[in-house]
């Protein structure tokens, strides 16, 4: 279709305000945005719709069509449902680089718009694998949230091709979860983690039971390097022994897809900033009717996402606090790895942090949230290097703004648990607080090494020297609370066997095992070991 098109008869109502010389361009799709430099995600073509909300003088104007033009759009839709009529200097920047401008009026939808045009270009030319391409972009750049799986529907049914978007830790963005069970998403993100540390270049192509698949990733900025942070697009087949065509539809769907993500991300970021200032009023012990109303602020903004006629629900319901630390990651990894993670309750989540670590706030699960993290995380361990390690430490639920603040301290306690642990995903939740590890997260390392040190190196060193068992001779005989016949049995040694290897422990350490307080002493060095 042409410009022009778009003014004819049976056309939404336009109004042509500038370079009405250049109507006969030839319009390949639509993209809808208010990013103020939109460039990057143009492929020629498009006609662009836009709201002005990234106008805020009339310098935005020039710099923002002389951005859409370098980017090989062909036209220049703006809405006035917004910010009310298009500005004269917006329609004098138009008339400058010869960009034809269209007033939207305020009673005409952008999918209004949008459909015509998949219509017209459609019918142009639906016989061509391009056309095709331009329908699927089309949809993504004006559907929003949903617009993925509008494109994934498209390619199942006119090419019978099935794809997936697909979260790092095997969350389903978009595509027919039902058709990918959770072994093989988990099995699908591994290997991509694993062939993104390895820097092996996508596509990749991994074979399940149920066939080839091949895997490209979606990053969210194409200069990022955090495969754990990336969007991870899945088609099924193996992409290399495609036709020409057919791989740069592939390749132009991980483009939208990449463009979606960023979108998403962009729209994020006001609740960025509620969650950044929820954790500044937690960490000075804020009035709780100040956490009160970012806690509701932050309700009210899921509420509208979900359903614009959706009443907020309650902000003073019981909530849980996650503390969080990266090893060996980006900067503000953890922060996004933890909004992905989530996936659909990060809508309701409050996600801060700076630098490697990050803060959650969100509102109590129905189960346990340690165990919930620790299945969602479970995946990242074949994106972490032999120095990455993701460390998280869960409160219990606390009653709304009066007991978040002491929410996270327990979640910090927790994390220090955690990270008290080997693995490269760690999670500790608010059961394990209430023993002695607890006490030991709180230990300086200096001290938990020295005491450590005092108590085993020499049992240590005996049973390196002679080939001995004792330090699995006191574990044991701990775990039997002292009891010389249920110890002799696990270890399956004589009770005489065992008397002499308690009695060389003694004489090693200079302490005396039939004492209460030297057993707590062995236990707690054990735990620290």
């Amino acid at each position: 279709m042409r410009v022009r098109d778009l003014l004819a008869p049976g056309a939404p109502r336009l109004r042509l305000l500038a370079a009405e010389e250049e109507l006969d361009r030839q319009v390949s799709g639509v993209m809808t945005t208010d990013l103020q430099d939109p460039g990057r995600y143009l492929h020629g073509g498009e006609l662009v719709l836009t709201g002005m909300l990234w106008r805020s003088g009339p310098a935005d104007s020039e710099r923002f069509v002389r951005t859409i033009v370098a980017g090989g759009a062909v036209a220049l839709a703006a809405g006035e449902a917004e910010v009310g009529p298009v500005p004269a200097d917006l329609v004098e920047a138009c008339r400058r680089h010869r960009m034809p401008l269209l007033a939207v009026p305020d009673d005409i939808a952008f999918g209004t718009v949008t459909e015509f045009v998949g219509r017209q270009v459609s019918a142009d030319r639906a016989a061509d694998l391009s056309a095709l391409v331009d329908r699927h972009r089309l949809l993504v750049s004006a559907a929003g949230g949903g617009g993925l799986d509008a494109v994934l529907d498209l390619l199942g049914g006119d090419l019978d091709l099935d794809c997936w978007v697909l979260a790092p830790t095997g969350t389903v963005i978009a595509g027919p979860a039902d058709r990918l069970p959770a072994e093989d998403r988990d099995q699908l993100v591994r290997a991509h983690l694993a062939a993104q540390r390895q820097r092996r270049r996508p596509p990749h192509r991994v074979r399940l039971a149920a066939g080839a698949y091949s895997l490209l990733p979606a990053p969210a900025a194409p200069e990022a390097e955090a495969p754990l942070t990336d969007w991870l697009l899945v088609v099924a087949g193996d992409v290399t022994e495609w036709t020409p065509k057919r791989q740069q539809l592939a390749e132009n769907l991980a483009r939208l897809v990449a463009a979606e993500r960023h979108r998403r991300d962009e729209g994020r970021r006001l609740r960025r900033r509620l969650a950044d200032e929820l954790l500044a009023l937690l960490r000075r012990d804020a009035d709780p009717a100040e956490i009160s109303r970012t806690l509701y602020a932050s309700s009210a903004m899921a509420a509208r996402y979900e359903s614009p006629d959706s009443e907020p629900p309650a902000a003073d319901g019981a909530w849980v606090v996650v503390s969080a630390e990266g090893t060996g990651l980006p900067e503000g990894a953890v922060r996004v790895i933890l909004e992905e993670a989530l996936g659909g309750a990060a809508d309701r989540a409050l996600v801060a942090g700076a630098g490697t670590g990050a803060v959650v706030v969100l509102p109590a699960p129905d189960g346990p949230a340690a165990e919930t993290l620790r299945g969602l995380l479970a995946p990242l361990e074949a994106g972490l290097g032999s120095e990455g390690r993701i460390t998280l430490g869960v409160s219990a639920p606390a009653p709304a703004a009066v007991g978040l603040r002491g929410a996270l301290e327990e979640a910090r306690h927790a994390r220090r648990i955690a990270a008290a642990r080997v693995g490269r995903v760690c999670v500790a939740g608010p059961e394990e607080l209430a023993s002695h590890v607890l006490l030991l997260a709180a230990v300086p390392d200096e001290v938990r090494r020295a005491f450590r040190s005092r108590l085993l190196d020499t049992v240590i060193s005996y049973d390196i020297e002679h080939q001995a068992d004792l330090v699995r001779t006191l574990e044991a005989f701990l775990r039997s609370d002292g009891s010389w016949t249920r110890c002799a049995a696990q270890l399956h040694v004589h009770v005489n066997t065992l008397r002499y290897r308690i009695g060389r422990i003694e004489e090693l350490t200079g302490r005396d095992l039939s004492r209460l307080e030297d057993r707590v002493d062995f236990y707690l060095a054990l735990e620290l070991a």
